[in-house]
């Protein structure tokens, strides 16, 4: 081995100790090679799907495409910007002393630590998180183990990403291709509902871009706002449109007409919710019939103080998404590497509003599910009640099954 070593942390793990391979410092895919980037965008989905390993000098270990990286098994480690200009050629990622090493090196498998078959067992009905088709391929082909997964859970951007899709164009190109949209949207999902085994389905979390995301997925203007992670998505984005109603109408009839009774294994939540009244209002903006489930996302501390009212509203299950719950609760960016100290999954704060989201799941017959990092989920299932079940990303499901 020889280079300079440059120093590290790594925000997403693999499964390999040491990744070696090529600098692709652009945004179109090369197979194999280790993606190099300022930062995590959705622009890069392709670049990144298709890297061996991603280094980057900004964001935190929940950002949504370090959470794609996740799921996928990617590892990515942060370096300084400064060092970053510095990456060309070849490199070697050592995973567990987090750096890299400018230059050749080896490669060895990681070995996987072995776990009591116990905690597995304690996870009850597993949700896997996942971010294309491939991902239920891979989760259904574990093995016994599978048949844990009871569902599974696609961001509705994600599916876009991976299908080639351009929400935010064609619902800014009037009523036929809003149209077109949503029926492609469904016959996405429709191929998903074709790889489920019997008993599992499928959540969509509605259409959730925020502002900087949307930016470079799209064509269509999108304002610019000074703080996007508190601006105008999830909820609120869905109850200003009405291209979108029309969209999810369309995706809704196509479900029905190609999948029959099936497509009730298509279940809708959504997102980014504040409160009982914004869940009713967007049902009714929307116009979901009455007879189609949705879920609510909690992940503000306004929908924790409501989860009870959010339930009696109607809403079919309770997800907790620990990752924008925790930076809300702390006021701790999760994708500020300046803050990540104060970003902490385990914070008292944030364990006791998910003990009291599934107390109120409880009191009202609802259904909860939390979603954990791997490595918190022993610490979550000593400290929290037992929802009924957990929501992991698919390569730490993977890795959950092989650790028991």
């Amino acid at each position: 081995m020889s280079g300079r070593r440059i120093q590290g942390s790594l925000l997403s793990g693999g499964g390999q100790n040491v990744v070696q391979g090529l600098c692709n410092r652009t945004d179109r895919p090369v197979e194999g090679s280790i993606l190099v980037a300022p930062r995590l965008e959705a622009g890069l989905y392709d670049a990144i799907v298709s890297a061996r390993a991603v280094v980057c000098s900004s964001g935190g270990r929940t950002g949504h495409m370090q959470s794609i990286c996740r799921g996928r098994g990617i590892p990515v480690l942060r370096i300084d910007d400064a060092d970053l200009s510095r990456l060309d050629g070849e490199v070697t990622l050592h995973l567990q002393s987090e750096s890299i090493v400018i230059g050749s090196g080896t490669g060895t498998r990681i070995p996987v630590a072995r776990a009591e078959r116990a905690l597995l067992d304690e996870l009850g009905s597993v949700c896997a998180v996942i971010a294309d088709l491939q991902d239920i391929e891979t989760v259904n082909d574990c093995g016994p183990d599978a048949e844990r997964v009871e569902s599974f859970f696609i961001r509705e951007e994600f599916l876009c990403l991976a299908a080639g899709l351009r929400p935010l164009d064609a619902l800014h190109g009037g009523p036929s291709q809003a149209a077109a949209y949503g029926q492609a949207l469904a016959g996405r999902l429709c191929d998903f509902a074709a790889a489920l085994l019997p008993g599992q389905r499928i959540v969509l979390r509605l259409l959730d871009l925020r502002s900087d995301h949307a930016a470079h997925v799209t064509t269509a203007p999108v304002a610019a706002e000074p703080n996007p992670e508190m601006g105008l998505h999830g909820a609120r984005w869905l109850l200003g449109s009405n291209a979108y109603r029309d969209a999810l109408h369309a995706a809704l009839r196509v479900l029905r007409e190609r999948l029959g009774d099936a497509a009730d294994r298509v279940h809708l939540s959504v997102p980014f919710l504040t409160d009982e009244h914004e869940y009713r209002q967007l049902r009714s903006h929307l116009r979901i019939p009455a007879e189609v489930p949705v879920a609510a996302f909690i992940e503000t501390p306004a929908a924790v103080h409501a989860a009870r009212a959010i339930c009696a509203a109607g809403a079919s299950e309770l997800f907790v998404g620990t990752k924008d719950l925790v930076q809300f609760y702390l006021a701790a960016d999760r994708n500020n590497h300046l803050v990540a100290e104060s970003y902490q999954t385990r914070h008292p704060a944030v364990l006791a509003g998910v003990r009291a989201v599934v107390a109120a799941a409880r009191a009202t017959g609802t259904p909860v599910r939390v979603f954990s990092l791997y490595a918190d989920l022993a610490h979550y299932l000593r400290q929290l009640p037992p929802p009924d079940g957990y929501m992991m990303c698919t390569a730490e499901l993977q890795q959950a099954f092989a650790a028991a």
